[in-house]
């Protein structure tokens, strides 16, 4: 099964959180905090989305920071993504 997206959506893959601290304690699963950074998936075509031209600036392979609470999470063979809009990516990773 493939996700496309719709208008001004991304599919994004969120990376691995830090499983150790600076200091080298070992984090449970459940102190772990969502991970802002992700890898872009899949881009949709942008167009008109609430009476304005949206033209998409990320692409296929970016790496992105997400604001921390946005998105649909979904599953898809077994693997875990958000569906976020374009204006919820706060930065592309260089």
């Amino acid at each position: 099964m493939k996700i496309r997206p719709l208008m001004d959506r991304v599919v994004v893959k969120a990376t691995e959180a830090e499983e150790t601290t600076k200091s080298g304690l070992i984090l449970p699963g459940t102190a772990k905090e969502k991970p802002q950074v992700a890898q872009v998936v899949a881009v949709g075509p942008g167009g008109v989305v609430d009476g304005k031209e949206v033209q998409m600036t990320v692409s296929v392979g970016d790496k992105v920071i997400v604001s921390k609470y946005a998105g649909t999470e979904v599953k898809c063979d077994g693997e875990e993504y958000t569906i976020v809009r374009q204006g919820d990516i706060l930065a592309i990773v260089e």
